[in-house]
């Protein structure tokens, strides 16, 4: 199974945050972790949550070697267990749905 995070990590006092989100962005390659970047946060895909979970800790803790004296994480979690799911079949699902493919 698989388990999809969202997460949002906010150096508070910052205006700029596109240097932080680079940070977890070439971490997230160096994990080979499949992620999807989106304006307002990162969604990763992970075979645990345990290791979601550990990877998320470490980009927090990354805010503060970068200089953050602040930093405010949010987390949600898709802990699926009946079913493998996959980022694109959540939305896969969703459009069918829009399109009138399937109830």
């Amino acid at each position: 199974m698989g388990v999809i995070i969202e997460f949002v990590i906010v150096p508070l006092g910052e205006l700029s945050l596109s240097k932080y989100v680079a940070h977890v962005v070439k971490l997230l390659e160096e994990k080979g972790v499949k992620y999807q970047l989106t304006p307002m946060g990162t969604i990763i895909e992970v075979p645990t949550l345990e290791e979601g979970l550990e990877i998320i800790k470490e980009a927090h803790e990354a805010m503060f070697a970068l200089g953050a004296k602040r930093v405010s994480t949010t987390i949600r979690i898709d802990d699926r267990r009946d079913k493998d799911r996959k980022m694109e079949d959540k939305i896969k699902s969703v459009l069918e749905k829009v399109r009138g493919d399937k109830d």
